[in-house]
């Protein structure tokens, strides 16, 4: 309305939250705490189609990296044995658990 004065966003979004929690705790919600670096989300922050391309694409070629890292085979030459770059065979490895006998 004209001539009435607008509210300050912030104090309405503090009201709102305001409410919300006493509407949480007044149904018997208690607050939970989540130690430090422990997340619901795997992976990473970006969730997209291309994000999920490059993982089915990775997850296709893990089954034969992980045979050639059971076999002694070195990060390098199995990489190569793939056409594949190292830190992408690296990547792989770390994603499906497994670790070549030349990588820390």
């Amino acid at each position: 309305m004209i001539g009435v004065p607008m509210a300050n966003p912030r104090d309405t979004v503090i009201a709102d939250l305001h409410r919300q929690m006493d509407a949480f705790f007044g149904a018997g919600n208690k607050a939970k705490q989540i130690a430090a670096g422990v997340s619901g989300e795997v992976g990473g922050p970006i969730k997209c189609a291309r994000a999920n391309k490059l993982r089915t694409e990775r997850d296709k070629l893990a089954p034969d990296l992980k045979q050639l890292a059971e076999s002694g085979t070195s990060i390098n030459k199995a990489a190569a044995a793939l056409g594949i770059d190292h830190k992408r065979a690296r990547l792989i490895a770390r994603e499906n658990g497994f670790k070549f006998t030349d990588s820390p």
